[in-house]
């Protein structure tokens, strides 16, 4: 028990405390894989994070997340001034990065939804990134990432998740000149990379049943030391896979006051893979009208959306199967925040279109501080 509570200390201190000289996103940044699917440790912040939704054969649907999170407690260059006496007392307890993990699963037509989470220290392999072996995990649950292809594993006390998916797209580096600017001034950013159009199969499991199941998946994969600015409050992501064959991110950055930041931005993916920047004046990303709100945080959420994006002919509204898809922050310092499975309709350049995908908000019940003084979650 005390240990845990040092770990928690640790990472409390961690989130509100950026350490020089952990390194800057800034704009430049060449992308090379695999190496830039694993870790990171010369930036404070970094995290992974899968999305899909999947079906059985007789059509029952499902929505998943799973989500790894490293955050750094001391820069490489702090230890590596340690003397030899020093490093030779150093425990394989000792903590230099905390790892917070995700894990939720949605039972659509079940009209269900499952969550949990975890935090470890590395130890002797609990948790940690590993290039060599390919993988990234908090406890059992893991993913491991070998070339185009991606493992992932979770298992909780009620519900589990095992999917093999292949990346038919080559990586998407969002925003421009290597940086995804969240808010004005240099190191105000993330290097932000995703894989938009994952497809596999695996089962899923619910308080016993099993259900093999196939469908799609996105990954995005984010590291910084800063981000967002000390009047955004939080933001509204949306990630859509359109039957088309194409792909849609947007982000809307909330200020304080609730308006739009001028900082939110999107990408869309062809269905060749080629990627184009949108701008904040490229798209919108207006409530729709319908809300939920949780007896457990008080937020509420505005669960349908309208998107726009002039230039490509695309009109679309957001819906959520299933309005209850809250993460609540058991341990008091995670965030918490709203993640689900949402499909949308509408027309592209005058022919109907339709998608399915995930919504994530946050900041709905209280500004979310992940990271640096001013940093969140995305």
């Amino acid at each position: 028990m005390r240990s845990r509570r040092r770990l928690l200390a640790v990472f409390v201190a961690a989130s509100l405390h950026a350490q020089a000289p952990f390194r800057q996103a800034l704009p430049g940044y060449r992308f090379e894989f695999p190496r830039d699917h694993f870790a990171h440790p010369e930036f404070q912040t970094e995290w992974w994070y899968y999305t899909g939704n999947l079906r059985t054969a007789g059509g029952r649907r499902y929505g998943f997340e799973l989500t790894f999170f490293r955050q750094a407690t001391e820069a490489p260059s702090s230890s590596a001034t340690t003397t030899g006496q020093d490093r030779a007392r150093a425990s394989v307890w000792d903590i230099h990065d905390v790892y917070l993990a995700h894990f939720a699963l949605t039972d659509i037509d079940g009209r269900a939804f499952y969550h949990d989470e975890r935090i470890n220290r590395a130890g002797p392999g609990v948790a940690g990134v590993d290039p060599a072996s390919q993988s990234i995990w908090n406890g059992n649950w893991t993913t491991r990432i070998a070339g185009d292809r991606h493992s992932l594993a979770a298992v909780a006390p009620r519900f589990r998740l095992s999917v093999e998916l292949t990346s038919l797209k080559a990586p998407v580096i969002q925003g421009l000149n290597g940086v995804s600017q969240k808010a004005e001034g240099a190191g105000q950013a993330s290097h932000y990379v995703s894989l938009t159009r994952l497809v596999g199969k695996g089962a899923i499991e619910i308080d016993g049943a099993r259900a093999d199941v196939e469908g799609s998946a996105w990954m995005d994969h984010e590291f910084f030391t800063n981000q967002l600015g000390r009047d955004q409050r939080g933001w509204d992501w949306l990630g859509l896979q359109l039957d088309d064959g194409s792909e849609l991110m947007v982000y809307r950055l909330r200020k304080s006051d609730g308006t739009a930041d001028p900082y939110s931005a999107g990408t869309v993916v062809g269905r060749d893979g080629r990627s184009a920047h949108l701008g904040d004046g490229d798209f919108t990303m207006t409530p729709a009208g319908e809300t939920w709100s949780s007896a457990a945080s008080r937020a509420t959420y505005p669960i349908s959306w309208r998107v726009t994006v002039p230039s490509r002919g695309l009109d679309m509204t957001v819906r959520t199967p299933l309005a209850s898809q809250e993460l609540i922050g058991r341990r008091g310092f995670t965030p918490t925040y709203w993640e689900g499975s949402v499909t949308a309709t509408g027309m592209r350049g005058g022919a109907p279109v339709a998608a399915v995908g995930y919504l994530e908000m946050t900041g709905y019940d209280k500004a979310v501080v992940l990271g640096g003084p001013t940093d969140t979650r995305r």
